[in-house]
């Protein structure tokens, strides 16, 4: 038997992991799409086949006679808003973090302070942060988006720091001399190159904004004219438990845009993950 031959033996185990966990996550969209095309009828015969012809009237229903483009609207305002101050503040402080936590203990104990924020679960601090954000009058829009930049700010801050490790510290140099100021440097030198990783966590931070339930619910379950996508869908379900293929047809509209935007990014994520993991 050749050494390829052996190879190959042992790689089987490898391709079946892969397969299994392909079904894993392919089978649920498989539904979600299938469900969503059917009529209740086809639901009530069987479930996991395919339709036998496309029904749209499930995405009619949902378009026409539901507040479906109200909470789409929010929760396209929440990420643009939050994933756009993410990608603008996050990595001006990791640009100052950077380039001093060598020479300045401040930095240093400012970086590891932020980064003890990705070892404090949630369920900690979800009451003391409701109460805030209760006396504050923050159980709202805005609030919701201040929580989401000041979450995201370790891991953001983490990846970011690497990153700018492993831009040339000549061209800032040459940028000083030329006359150019900090800001000047940071944002015609510097965040250019940086490009990679923030498309990175404009990317991460956008697939978690726009999924998040629990934050929403706790921030914003006062009124559902501010609901995001995930507490209509959480909603939804409950009203139109019966309906199945109503509820898949929302589940499969509210994952349309998310959807597009990674397959449009999702490239931009091994490289900068991986030149930041090298390099930093």
């Amino acid at each position: 038997m050749s050494a390829r031959m052996i190879r190959n033996l042992l790689n089987i185990p490898v391709y079946i992991f892969l397969a299994i966990g392909a079904a894993i996550i392919i089978f649920p969209m498989y539904l979600t799409i299938v469900t969503a095309f059917k009529t209740p009828h086809e639901v009530a015969l069987n479930f996991f086949a395919p339709p036998t012809s496309v029904y749209l009237e499930n995405f009619e229903y949902i378009l026409s006679r539901s507040q479906f483009y109200v909470y789409l609207k929010n929760s396209v305002v929440v990420t643009v808003v939050s994933v756009s101050l993410i990608a603008v503040i996050t990595p001006m402080l990791s640009y100052a973090i950077a380039r001093n936590m060598a020479q300045s203990k401040f930095y240093k104990g400012a970086y590891y302070y932020i980064l003890l924020a990705i070892f404090v679960p949630f369920q900690v601090v979800m009451v003391p942060l409701t109460l805030l954000l209760a006396r504050t009058s923050l159980l709202s829009i805005p609030g919701l988006i201040l929580c989401y930049l000041s979450f995201s700010m370790a891991q953001s801050v983490f990846l970011y720091t690497g990153y700018i490790k492993s831009v040339p510290l000549e061209l800032e140099e040459s940028s000083c001399i030329d006359g150019c100021s900090v800001f000047q440097t940071f944002f015609y030198i510097v965040y250019p190159l940086i490009v990679p990783m923030t498309a990175t966590i404009i990317i991460l931070n956008s697939l978690w904004i726009w999924n998040d339930f629990l934050l929403p619910l706790l921030v914003l379950n006062r009124s559902p004219s501010i609901w995001t996508m995930p507490l209509f869908m959480f909603n939804f379900k409950n009203q139109y438990q019966f309906d199945a293929t109503i509820a898949f047809a929302a589940f499969l509209l509210a994952l349309l845009p998310i959807m597009l935007l990674y397959a449009f990014m999702q490239r931009y994520i091994i490289a900068g993950l991986t030149t930041g993991a090298l390099k930093g």
